[in-house]
């Protein structure tokens, strides 16, 4: 079925129309169309669009991500079926590493969505090799990390992330970055700095921030970090969703 691009619902339906075709090719798990439909309520209660608590959390991570040594931006499979190109993208920009990481961990869905990062112009992806490591704390195979990439990493970016992953990162001393849609949630909670955006959205937004930003001192990205209050943040945007309703 083609999508006529005139429909008001053009980009959400095409957005679900991705993940389902990753569905069918085998990188995207069920579970994921309903945490894809979860932050679509949230999103409803943005307007569908990046508001400016949103934006301001994005060009924050983008601070961070550029002071980072060590950067690795998490992907699993609905990152890969909606933005593989973008995310490959951004971590050319930020000098970040790409690591595969699945709850519904298969090496079926591992190969696949390497070989679309691969595709999308990723010089090398992470996080299908044996040469592991166990995060502490977590009993699901979100704990295997790579010992190249996520385990030696100062900088976190999770897309679409899980709480107990992002509070056993923090418990590491890594810094988190979260983009989740739903302000409430675990991630939110612990994440260093959590992006209350829809994620083909939100890195879009970094990149040009990223573009923007690269060449500043690391004084001005330093300060940047320090004014910025993440709970205080996630509290405005709060009231900004009660005020939509």
């Amino acid at each position: 079925m083609k999508i006529p691009k005139s429909h008001p619902r053009y980009e959400s339906l095409m957005q679900r129309h991705l993940l389902l075709e990753g569905l069918r090719k085998g990188y995207v798990a069920e579970a994921g169309l309903i945490a894809h439909g979860r932050g679509e309520a949230f999103d409803y209660l943005l307007g569908e669009r990046t508001i400016k608590e949103a934006m301001s959390a994005e060009r924050i991570a983008v601070a961070m991500l550029l002071l980072s040594e060590k950067p690795v931006i998490s992907v699993n499979g609905n990152t890969a079926a909606l933005i593989p190109e973008v995310i490959v993208n951004l971590a050319g920009l930020i000098n970040a590493k790409i690591e595969i990481n699945l709850f519904y961990r298969t090496s079926k869905r591992e190969k696949l969505i390497k070989k679309i990062l691969l595709e999308n112009g990723a010089e090398e992806v992470l996080g299908t090799e044996k040469d592991s490591r166990m995060i502490p704390g977590i009993d699901s195979e979100r704990s295997r990390v790579d010992t190249r990439g996520i385990w030696p990493a100062d900088t976190v970016l999770v897309p679409l992330e899980d709480g107990d992953r992002t509070e056993a990162l923090i418990k590491m001393g890594k810094n988190v970055i979260a983009i989740d849609l739903n302000p409430l949630s675990r991630t939110s909670e612990y994440a260093t700095i959590t992006i209350v955006d829809n994620i083909v959205r939100a890195i879009p937004n970094m990149i040009k921030f990223s573009s923007e930003m690269k060449d500043w001192k690391r004084d001005r990205l330093e300060g940047m970090i320090k004014n910025f209050d993440n709970k205080k943040n996630l509290r405005e945007i709060i009231s900004r969703m009660r005020k939509g309703l």
